[in-house]
């Protein structure tokens, strides 16, 4: 049977992951789109800044998506990972719950979930206009979303990359942390459910080795 390389591996995970992270952050993306049509009559806003922030925000996830692939490429070659990216061992699956559910309660989580799920604070305080000015905002914007959501698209590997329920489940929680009503109400119940589910994952793992 032919081995696959490195090489061959990134290029058909790489395009794989750039489809996730579009299909994936659209949905919590809307938000935003929304806050900047708002601004477009009152801050002199554009079309073409409009767009520009698109642009820039899912470059920002795309060049992640070269991270995630590359991050994926070598795990398989050290045969952590099965060909549907999931974990073939249990006690990394636990650990990785664990430390992306301690990971909700942090500064930097909150910081970063602040500027994602509110983004007309950041219009206010950092707003430019024109395409260029609107895909500068649009990648730190993305920036500040990966660090925010980063933790729910390295779980894939717990699930399976390629097990579509348990990224579109990926999708429903980071949707529900952008949701302005909820939003505040969810980050930190998700983190206890995460931490719970690795503590099981965790003892399910002692009982079998």
């Amino acid at each position: 049977m032919d081995v696959i390389s490195p090489m061959d591996s990134f290029g058909i995970l790489f395009p794989m992951w750039a489809v996730m992270m579009i299909a994936m952050m659209g949905p919590t993306f809307v938000v935003t789109m929304k806050a900047y049509e708002d601004l477009i009559a009152s801050a002199n806003g554009t079309h073409a800044g409009w767009l520009g922030l698109i642009l820039g925000y899912f470059m920002a996830w795309i060049g992640f998506a070269v991270l995630l692939a590359v991050l994926q490429t070598q795990l398989m070659a050290l045969g952590w990972l099965d060909m549907m990216g999931q974990s073939v061992h249990l006690w990394p699956s636990a650990i990785l719950l664990i430390v992306v559910g301690v990971y909700q309660f942090t500064l930097i989580k909150e910081t970063c979930h602040g500027v994602c799920h509110a983004p007309m604070n950041y219009f206010l305080g950092y707003w430019r206009t024109g395409f260029s000015g609107g895909a500068r905002m649009g990648l730190t914007l993305g920036n500040y979303c990966i660090v925010c959501c980063w933790g729910f698209m390295i779980l894939g590997f717990v699930g399976g990359t390629m097990n579509l329920l348990w990224m579109g489940l990926a999708t429903a929680m980071m949707t529900l942390e952008k949701l302005p009503q909820v939003a505040y109400y969810v980050v930190k119940p998700l983190g206890v459910v995460l931490i719970g589910s690795g503590i099981f994952v965790g003892g399910l793992a002692a009982s079998i080795y």
